[in-house]
Parts: C-alpha cells; sequence; structure tokens
C-alpha cells in the first residue's frame, strides 16, 4: 500500500479498479452461503436524543476521518482481494457511522478493584451477558458505544473487547482490540471444556539444582558391595516399569481426550471473535499477552486462529503475516511496516526503516508537507464512562451468574446478595455430567464472625475454614471433619500468634492427644502434647460433661543462651498416672548425650507439702565425669518448683480445653445467626446509620413545628384580657393599639433602666478599686498590682460594653414602636378602624 499518509486530495483511486470491486462484491452477493441457515444480523437503531448531539451527528472531522478511512478500505479491497472486509466504520446505536478508534473511551474509574487488568476484565466478564453474534462468520454492522453497553448490561465480543480497551487504556496499560478468527468454543463461551482458573495450580518454576562441590573433609559413605550388574539391572526394572506406567497414563489420558474431543467445526477459521491484547512495556507488563473479554482470563495463543486487524483510541493497524499456522509466532513490533500496514501516519510507535531505504534522502520540504497534510485522530464521541458504587457491588446482571466447566461449577454471587455473605461457590463434581459432586468451595465477605473462605471434602467430610484477622482468640483456621462431633473430635486450629499473649500458633487435637504449638514465648516453650486416657463407661442417667484423664504432658523448650545447657530444659513430660516427672536437658557442645532427671513423686501431707525426701526420689544422669549427686535441699527445691509447675500446666490444659468449646459453641451461634458487618459509610445498608439520620430528621421537623408555635398572635394576650370577642370593633381596635403601644413602652423603658443600673453599678465599683488603691498603693506587691490593672482593664471593657447597650437601645427604641405602630395599622383585624 502506498502513501496512505498523503491528503485524501492527492489520494486518487483507479475508476477500473472501483469498478472492478463493486463487481466483484455484486458477484460475491449472488454467490449462495454455503450456510443458508445462519440468518442475518439485525440493525437496532434508536430513536435521536438531543441531549446526545455527538452520538446522532459527525462533526467536519468525523467526516474527514470517515472519508480517509473508507478510502483506506477501498484501496485494501482493491489489493487484497482474497480478504475478509475490513471492521473499520460501522454503525453505532442510533445507525451513524463511527470509527472503531474513536468509540473507545478512555476512562479511569475511581475503584481501586477496576486498576489492575486482571480485576478489571473479570468484572466486565462478570458484569455483561454475553451475546454470540448473530452471523458468526460475519462481521457485525453495529459498534455501540461502552456507556450503551454498561446501560444495557449485554453485548457481543466487540462491545466486551470495546469496554475493556477503554479502561485498560486509562489504567496505563497498552492495550488493543483485535478482531480475528478463533475457535468455536471461544466464540460461543462454552467452558464445558476448559479446567476452571480457580482449579489450575500455577507451575512451578524449574530452578537448576547446583551442583555440590566436593569437600576433602567430608565423610565419604560406605563403600556399595553389591554388583554392579545386579544394581544395573535392578535400575533397568525400575525405570521400565516407570514406562510403562507412563505409557499406560498417557494412553488413558489420550481416550479420554478422544472421548470428550468435540464435534467437527463446519465454520472452523471462519469464526469472527475480537478480543483485547496487552503489549509488554506500560504497567511493567513484562511480556504481551491476550485477554479474552467474555471469560476475563489470560487465553493462551492456540484458542485464537488468525487476526485481521488491531485498533486502539490513536491508530487502527492492519496484518499482513501469515496465520495459516495460527498466531503463536506472530510478531506484534507494530513499528515494523512490514508486518503491520497503519491508517494514520502519526503513531505514537517508532518506525522501522526497510532494509536500502536509509540510502535514499527525502527533501526536508517534503517532510514537512508531508506533516502538515497528516489527519489527526478526532477525540472519542463517546461520553465520559459512569459506574455507580452499586453496580461494581452488584457485579452481575441479576446479582448471581453461574458458569460451566470441565467437572466444575463456579457461582458468583453479589455483595450482601446471600444472608451468609456468600460470594462466590465453586463445586467440583467426579463426571462431565455434574451429577456426582467431591468438592465445595465457598467463598465470604463481610460476615462478623471473619470467615472468608470454607473448603468441603464430600467424600471424606473433611471441611477447612479460614478466617480474615480480628477475630476472637485470634484464629485464623478451623479444621474439622462434619461427621465427628463434640471436643473430642478430630480438628486443627491455627492462631495468629502475634495477637495472643501465650503465642499459640497451633493446636490439633484427637480423641486421646492435644498438641500446641507455641512462637516467640518469654519461657522459649515451642510445643505442649497431652496425652489422655480413655473415659471409663459410665451406666445411668446423663451428668455433666467431665474433663478427660491426662495420662501425661510433655513441654518442649527452645535453647536458652543465657543458660547452663545442663541446667537448660529441653525437655519436661510429667507423667500424671504414673506419679513421675521427667527432665532431658540441652546437649553440651561436642556432647552427643544431654543430660536427664526422673523424680519420683513423694506423699503429700495434710498440708500438701512434701514428705521427708529420699535419695531414692531423684534419678540422675549426668553428662559431665565427676559431677556429684545434688543434695537432698537442691532436690527438694527442685522438686517443689516442678509440682507447681505441674499444677500450672493441668490448669493450662483445661483452660486450653474451655478454650475449644468456646470456640465451638460460638461457631455454632454464628453460623445460626449468619450476621453481617456493614460499613458506617454504607448509608444505604447500614440500617443503624439510617435510622439515626431519620430521627435527626423528625427531631428537626419538631423542632421546627414547635419554633412556629412559639410565634404566637402578639394580639393574643390583649384579646385574652377582654374576653376575646368575636368581632372587633373600633372601640376594642383603639384600646388594643393603646395596650399594646404602652406595653412595649413600658418594656424598653424597662430595659434601658436595667441596663443604667447596671451601668452605674460597675462605674460605682471601680472608684470603689481605684480609691483602695489610692490608700494601699505604698504597700501592694508587684502581684497585687498586676491583679489590681487586669481587673481594672476588665471593669473598663465593661462599662464600655454596657455605655454602647444603652446608646443602641435609645437608638432603636423609637424605631421599634414606630414599627409596633405600623403593623397594628397593617394588621387586618384593625386595619379597618385604625385607618
Amino acid at each position: 500500500m502506498d502513501e496512505l499518509a498523503e491528503d485524501l486530495d492527492n489520494i486518487n483511486v483507479d475508476k477500473d479498479a472501483q469498478e472492478a470491486e463493486e463487481q466483484e462484491l455484486t458477484a460475491e452477493e449472488e454467490i449462495p452461503s454455503p450456510t443458508p441457515e445462519i440468518k442475518k444480523p439485525e440493525i437496532i437503531v434508536l430513536p435521536p436524543d438531543p441531549s446526545l448531539p455527538t452520538y446522532t451527528s459527525n462533526n467536519d472531522k468525523e467526516n474527514l476521518i470517515l472519508q480517509y478511512a473508507e478510502n483506506f478500505r477501498r484501496q485494501f479491497v482493491h489489493l487484497y482481494r482474497d480478504r475478509k472486509p475490513l471492521f473499520i466504520q460501522p454503525l453505532n446505536e442510533y445507525g451513524i457511522e463511527k470509527l472503531v478508534c474513536t468509540t473507545i473511551r478512555p476512562t479511569l474509574l475511581p475503584y481501586k478493584e477496576l486498576y489492575d487488568w486482571d480485576e478489571c476484565a473479570k468484572f466486565v466478564s462478570d458484569y455483561l451477558t454475553y451475546v454470540p453474534l448473530e452471523c458468526p462468520n460475519e462481521l457485525p454492522l453495529q459498534l455501540p458505544s461502552p456507556t450503551y453497553v454498561l446501560k444495557n448490561q449485554k453485548g457481543n465480543c466487540f462491545d466486551f473487547s470495546t469496554l475493556l480497551c477503554s479502561l485498560l487504556i486509562a489504567a496505563g496499560y497498552d492495550a488493543y482490540c483485535v478482531c480475528g478468527y478463533a475457535t468455536r468454543e471461544v466464540t460461543l463461551m462454552d467452558q464445558t471444556r476448559s479446567i476452571c482458573p480457580l482449579l489450575e495450580k500455577k507451575e512451578e518454576q524449574m530452578v537448576g539444582k547446583k551442583k555440590s562441590v566436593d569437600n576433602k573433609y567430608d565423610v565419604k559413605p560406605p563403600r556399595d558391595l553389591r554388583s554392579k550388574y545386579l544394581i544395573k539391572m535392578e535400575e533397568r526394572r525400575v525405570r521400565e516399569l516407570h514406562e510403562e506406567e507412563e505409557r499406560i497414563k498417557e494412553a488413558e489420558l489420550a481416550r479420554i481426550a478422544e472421548l470428550e474431543k468435540p464435534p467437527p467445526d463446519e465454520l472452523y477459521g471462519m469464526r469472527i471473535h475480537c478480543w483485547v491484547l496487552v503489549l509488554a512495556g506500560k504497567r511493567e507488563v513484562p511480556e504481551n499477552f491476550f485477554i479474552e473479554p467474555t471469560t476475563g482470563i489470560c487465553s493462551e495463543s492456540h484458542n485464537y486462529l488468525g487476526i485481521e486487524a488491531l485498533w486502539n483510541n490513536s491508530n487502527y493497524w492492519v496484518n499482513m503475516q501469515d496465520c495459516s499456522h495460527g498466531i503463536g509466532n506472530m510478531s506484534f513490533d507494530l513499528a515494523d511496516i512490514a508486518r503491520w500496514e497503519y491508517m494514520f501516519a502519526r503513531s505514537d510507535k517508532p518506525l522501522l526503516t526497510l532494509p536500502g531505504e536509509e540510502d535514499y534522502d527525502i527533501p526536508i520540504e517534503d517532510e514537512d508537507e508531508e506533516l502538515e497534510d497528516e489527519v489527526e485522530m478526532p477525540i472519542s464521541w463517546v461520553n465520559e464512562i459512569v459506574l455507580p458504587l452499586e453496580d461494581i457491588q452488584r457485579r452481575c446482571p441479576a446479582g448471581k451468574k453461574t458458569i460451566l466447566y470441565r467437572k466444575a461449577k463456579h457461582e458468583i454471587f453479589a455483595e450482601y446478595l446471600m444472608q451468609d455473605g456468600l460470594i462466590s461457590k465453586l463445586t467440583e463434581y467426579e463426571d462431565n455430567a455434574l451429577t456426582q459432586p467431591l468438592r465445595v468451595q465457598e467463598w465470604f465477605k463481610h460476615r462478623q464472625d471473619k470467615l472468608e473462605h470454607r473448603k468441603t471434602d464430600l467424600i471424606t467430610n473433611k471441611v477447612i475454614e479460614t478466617f480474615s484477622p480480628g477475630r476472637r482468640l485470634a484464629l485464623r483456621e478451623h479444621i474439622y471433619y462434619s461427621n465427628q462431633t463434640g471436643s473430642e473430635a478430630n480438628r486443627s486450629m491455627k492462631f495468629d500468634f502475634s495477637a495472643r499473649t501465650d503465642g499459640l500458633t497451633t493446636r490439633e487435637e484427637t480423641p486421646i492427644q492435644m498438641i500446641e504449638y507455641f512462637k516467640d514465648r518469654d519461657d522459649f516453650l515451642t510445643k505442649r502434647v497431652v496425652d489422655y486416657t480413655k473415659r471409663q463407661k459410665k451406666f445411668g442417667p446423663a451428668e455433666k460433661v467431665e474433663s478427660k484423664p491426662i495420662h501425661q504432658i510433655t513441654e518442649y523448650y527452645a535453647r536458652d543462651e543465657s543458660l547452663n545447657a545442663d541446667t537448660d530444659i529441653a525437655e519436661l513430660t510429667f507423667l500424671l498416672s504414673e506419679e513421675r516427672i521427667l527432665v532431658r536437658h540441652h546437649l553440651q557442645e561436642e556432647r552427643i548425650v544431654a543430660a536427664t532427671k526422673e523424680f519420683l513423686k513423694p506423699p503429700q501431707t495434710e498440708n500438701k507439702g512434701l514428705a521427708d525426701l529420699t535419695p531414692d526420689v531423684l534419678t540422675a544422669f549426668q553428662v559431665e565425669r565427676g559431677a556429684k549427686n545434688p543434695k537432698l535441699v537442691h532436690v527438694y527445691t527442685l522438686l517443689t518448683g516442678l509440682l507447681d509447675r505441674e499444677c500450672k500446666c493441668v490448669e493450662i490444659v483445661r483452660q486450653s480445653e474451655q478454650e475449644v468449646r468456646t470456640i465451638l459453641d460460638q461457631r455454632t451461634k454464628e453460623e445460626l445467626s449468619n450476621d453481617l458487618e456493614i460499613s458506617i459509610y454504607d448509608t444505604a445498608r447500614n440500617d443503624t446509620a439510617k435510622k439515626r439520620r431519620e430521627e435527626l430528621e423528625r427531631k428537626k421537623r419538631e423542632d421546627e413545628a414547635r419554633r412556629e408555635e412559639m410565634e404566637l398572635d402578639y394580639l393574643a394576650p390583649f384579646l385574652a384580657r377582654i374576653g376575646d370577642p368575636e368581632t372587633i370593633t373600633l372601640e376594642i381596635a383603639q384600646k388594643l393599639k393603646e395596650e399594646c403601644l404602652q406595653d412595649l413602652k413600658k418594656r424598653l423603658i424597662d430595659m434601658a433602666n436595667l441596663i443604667q443600673g447596671r451601668y452605674e453599678k460597675e462605674t460605682y465599683q471601680l472608684k470603689q478599686k481605684q480609691s483602695w488603691y489610692q490608700q494601699n498603693q505604698t504597700t501592694m506587691t508587684k502581684e497585687e498590682e498586676e491583679e489590681y490593672s487586669s481587673s481594672c482593664s476588665e471593669d473598663y471593657f465593661k462599662i464600655q460594653i454596657l455605655e454602647q447597650r444603652l446608646n443602641r437601645h435609645k437608638e432603636l427604641a423609637p424605631q421599634k414602636y414606630l414599627a409596633l405602630e405600623a403593623r397594628l395599622r397593617n394588621d387586618t383585624r384593625l386595619s379597618d378602624f385604625l385607618n
């Protein structure tokens, strides 16, 4: 294509070429379609809206750009007769031709959920309902605005891509709408043969193993005395078994794939589709990738069979590469004019020159003329995209959405739609018919019990509950079996040790054992193991549940560097049923055996003291040679300390058991209540804040009504004195006027006398202070003089204020008197008699 950047007046298309093109198009229309059952797409045109002038008409700049695009399309059809027509200037919802580039309206919405591409794509796929193209092998005739698509909450792949591209470009991504061909499953959004993205495991990065460096001081392994022939035959047998297993596994997978293989597609390679391309560079994107807007996930290149063109809000590019073998090896360097033909010469991509082109110099004057003749892209004709917070929270058109995958079903719910706060549910099945469920995963939000995720295995009845931070007792994870009830069932609880005073991280329980793990404790305790004995069955009426009998308690401690290894306890075991205490200390340096002690509990006296000790109470093993046995006094001190620790340890174990029962009772109540947390800023859902706001409004209305009632009729007291006559005569009117004016005059005089009295009182007090100061001036201290000065200043201020009030009152009193007299003359009840 030659010199597309020149002015429209300088671009001439051969008339013969145009006639040939029209004849060819007519001939193509006369050729019968291979798929006559496919209906032609219908065009829906809305009535003109005067409030949307850019939607219902084109300005001069848009008309110029449309002529430019039409010229580009004609040249493309003339030069590449075997290719599909380009999707350049479809009709909008009002039947007006618009360039696809100007239909993209970059808008950054004020929601952090729509800033990253994955969340943004997922929202578009959930918020809109997908409608396949009416003619799968024909381009649509219409491309409505993103605002219209958001309003209707439905659209085809071109509508999805335009909206998603508008959001991604505004968020800083280098995004493009791609028009091409895709498989039947992609164009129909059929995900029944694909694995759910929530179940796909992330591929682990292969880390190369470092070669081990031989050390001459390492201990050499013992010599292998087996026969090398037998070793080789054993390795060969193991390798053959492994290869046989792999072959059987591959054959089984191939058989399953053949059974699940979709039927052949008659329109394979002809189904038109539109998706989004994100190029590397902006927003720290490391490599190019595709986004399927209908599903909101990153799609592989093998799902797309070919590309015709791509565009964004600034330019339009036509693919000039061969797509017969797919698009996996395509180059997306849009500056390479040998692979991508652009419509507008001005582009933000640096252009690559063809080989040998640098040998030809272009005159500077021609360059200036060419730059002047460039056509600029007009701004988007679409209004700014606006999305209320309620729509963001509702997520789906009806508040819920169901997606079927291969052996899985994913249900999405809007926030606050379900009473238990459920926002997502994934059910895994054993068969493709989705009749035999295996596992269920549930995600929650806004729950008062802080429950975030629950995973239930329907085969083993194993339940894993995950909680967010902030829950009581700092519980973060609870693993149990739904078919086992009571506090003696198998369960595991994980806690946030940083939010607990005891540093507990995990508690594992079985009917006969309880294990607790700790972290960052001051006493260096890391683990506690409690072994129980079986309960003895009792016959008779059920009584209060007793605590399980403890057989032994074992505590493990980390190394305390401030103590010697012989005195630092590593393992402490209380054998309650055998009346023994075992102590094992930490290993000393360059030792392979640790010191140990075994205590036998002596009988206790009535005062809970110890009876007479004998040397048989302690059995000790000392690592150091020649170490003396401890004296009985030292043994007595150690034994009493260990007995106290035993009592405290048993008490702590009972507290742990009670904590487990408390958590279980609390979880039962929480599952029955299903209370949700509502932010105080959510005025639409927060009933407490709503009631508070309504109460304030009610009080405001009552205050206003009370204020209106307080504004009583000024003639009411005087009418009451004369018995509230039904009719007012001249005599009564004169009397009312005189009484009202006399009453006002009396109140004004009383107010003036009151102010005058206060003024005289303050003046008299000031004179008294001044005379006292004259008498005691010589004997006053500095503090008394400062106090006198401040007191006089305050008195002067009061006198000045009272004087101003008195003068103002004298000025306003005659005005108030005249105003009342005028009001009486204008009163409808007295005006006939006083005027």
